[in-house]
């Protein structure tokens, strides 16, 4: 297993203008990341073919590999043009994924408000998202790349519904990009969730997060999640995900592919990243 991170962990530097996404891939090199995520935040690669060489020209210096990139994306709505238009928009990111050389890339499907995001709605929309992940999977495949799509975002989080999206797009080069804090965001328990998941898993990422019951809000700073509960992202190893019985689970599963940090804590971003990344490492070597 090769242990990197998501670009996505630096992006609060990124934003504030400290560090460009050049940057961002030396850092990463520095800290021993063996791979990177790109997830254009802070940046954009559409219609910027120079900064896409850029990316893969630091990365070769560097000797670190670029391992996945992410987008958003979402294929639920009325208007059919529109579901069309997000279908086409996909593929042209795939074009820059392919331009960036990496092996996978994962994009949304669907993100609707939390009153929305009922099972009822689920099973309703899913005939239309498997065939918009067939449509790009499909594209995806002549350059030999794998998608995924990620528990992300309070409607397609919960490792069931991930798990039977990808049986009905019924796609050997399609499965999840698992991010073990996520499942908490819906109230579903990390560890069996994670169980449910690895088989399908062709990334994961190690998020970490504090978590408070509905009755003992702490105040600014935390999100709720699903059913009213509270959470504030973590350096990894020092919040409320059991991470030690996560990687123990990883590691026994036989799970061949990378391991990715995903930091999104209160910290300053370099010095998150780089505590959670010699988390990583320490744990992986005592369980």
């Amino acid at each position: 297993m090769r242990i990197g991170m998501s670009s996505y962990c630096l992006s609060q530097a990124m934003s504030a203008g400290k560090m460009t996404i050049v940057d961002v891939i030396g850092w990463a090199a520095e800290q021993g990341c063996e791979h990177i995520e790109i997830v254009p935040i802070g940046f954009t690669l559409d219609d910027n073919p120079r900064l896409i060489e850029d990316i893969r020209m630091k990365a070769e210096q560097c000797d670190i590999l670029l391992s996945n990139y992410l987008i958003k994306a979402n294929f639920v709505g009325d208007d059919e043009s529109q579901y069309e238009a997000e279908i086409t928009r996909v593929k042209q990111q795939v074009d820059i994924a392919v331009a960036l050389g990496v092996p996978r890339m994962r994009h949304d499907v669907a993100h609707r408000p939390i009153k929305e995001t009922t099972l009822r709605q689920f099973y309703k929309d899913l005939p239309r998202l498997t065939e918009a992940c067939r449509h790009i999977n499909d594209y995806a495949q002549q350059y030999g790349m794998i998608t995924s799509v990620e528990n992300h975002g309070f409607y397609i989080q919960h490792s069931e519904r991930i798990e039977t999206l990808i049986e009905a797009v019924g796609r050997k080069s399609f499965g999840t990009t698992c991010d073990i804090g996520n499942f908490l965001c819906v109230d579903e328990d990390p560890i069996a969730a994670v169980k449910r998941s690895l088989p399908l898993a062709t990334m994961i990422h190690l998020k970490d997060f504090y978590y408070r019951p509905s009755y003992r809000d702490p105040g600014e700073g935390w999100f709720q999640t699903a059913y009213g509960n509270h959470l504030r992202g973590a350096i990894f190893g020092q919040g409320d995900v059991d991470v030690w019985e996560v990687l123990r689970l990883i590691k026994s599963s036989g799970y061949e592919g990378d391991l990715s940090l995903e930091f999104e804590g209160k910290e300053a971003c370099e010095y998150g990243a780089r505590i959670g990344l010699n988390n990583i490492r320490t744990i992986l070597e005592k369980v």
